[in-house]
């Protein structure tokens, strides 16, 4: 076993999808609290492509998890969002749905915010004047939120029941099956009678 590596290692190799040179992917099994079984994958090539994500190997209940976020203190609340997690905010109408390519991550409510000024920066950037104009009145609503000055609700809903939103006053509750069968998942799932 590779002493950089406390699990065992798997490499695959792949062409890569920029230059089609060799890709190689390493593939290492853990087990994190709260998750469970994970696999961490991590593909590089010497052109600069690099991809890395963790897949969360387990599968738990459906859940929603919401948390009012009404002050300062809130944005410190920890966030988890597996690749099958939909992230929503209300107040500003952010929806983040997974998709094929989803990455999961461990932030913080402030570190989501970030990811959406990121986007609605790039659209500010766009020569569409009412799109813009809508992207610049929700990042000034989001330095509001920041600055304890707006409320708005994170919502995680999570199909696969992998992410949640640890706070003390996070709410926490199970999906029914309607609810869970009208979320995305971002995962490809092949049917028995599909691949025959």
């Amino acid at each position: 076993m590779n002493p950089e590596y406390p699990a065992p290692l798997t490499v695959t190799r792949n062409t890569c999808p920029l230059c089609c040179k060799e890709l190689v992917t390493l593939w290492v099994p853990d087990d994190i609290p709260f998750f469970g079984e994970v696999m961490h994958i991590t593909s590089l090539c010497d052109c600069g492509f690099k991809y890395s994500d963790t897949l969360i190997l387990a599968q738990h209940e459906p859940v929603h998890y919401e948390l009012k976020i009404s002050g300062r203190d809130d944005l410190d609340a920890r966030v988890v969002r597996s690749t099958s997690g939909t992230v929503r905010i209300p107040e500003l109408g952010v929806d983040i749905e997974p998709g094929p390519a989803s990455e999961s991550f461990v932030s913080n409510v402030e570190g989501v915010l970030d990811r959406v000024e990121d986007i609605l920066e790039m659209v500010t950037r766009w020569d569409e004047p009412d799109k813009t104009e809508r992207a610049q009145e929700l990042l000034c609503i989001i330095e509001k939120v920041k600055a304890g000055d707006f409320e708005i609700t994170v919502i995680i809903e999570d199909p696969i029941g992998n992410s949640a939103i640890i706070a003390t006053n996070a709410m926490r509750r199970g999906l029914t099956e309607k609810e869970a069968e009208g979320l995305r998942t971002g995962i490809v799932v092949f049917e028995k009678g599909e691949i025959e």
